[in-house]
């Protein structure tokens, strides 16, 4: 049963935008935090950006005032609007919920320069 499902990757040029998806079966939806990660070759796994239920949000300094997290109730879904993206910001995107912990299969975000 697939609980966290990702979309929205892609490839585009340094300065474009992306907006990545991540829907939730219900139950998790309405009842977890949900946090995006990323990872690039041959690095860790890093923290991005999480929304809580009542919608605050925080952001990994590398995200500040460049990406942009919300949450749709309606369709159960989290999005990552990504703004002026960077080279450096290609890597495989995974959402992941919280504190039941499921974690999605991950989109590849590719930044050319």
């Amino acid at each position: 049963q697939v609980q966290l499902v990702e979309s929205g990757g892609g490839l585009v040029q340094a300065g474009g935008s992306l907006r990545l998806s991540c829907e939730a079966s219900r139950n998790i939806f309405r009842f977890n935090a949900i946090h995006w990660y990323r990872q690039a070759p041959g690095k860790q796994r890093e923290y991005v950006a999480e929304i809580t239920l009542n919608s605050s949000t925080n952001y990994a300094d590398s995200a500040k005032g460049r990406f942009t997290i919300s949450r749709d109730n309606a369709k159960d879904t989290v999005y990552l609007h990504m703004n002026d993206l960077k080279p450096e910001d290609t890597a495989v995107y995974y959402c992941h919920s919280f504190p039941t912990s499921y974690w999605g299969q991950g989109t590849q975000v590719t930044v050319s320069a």
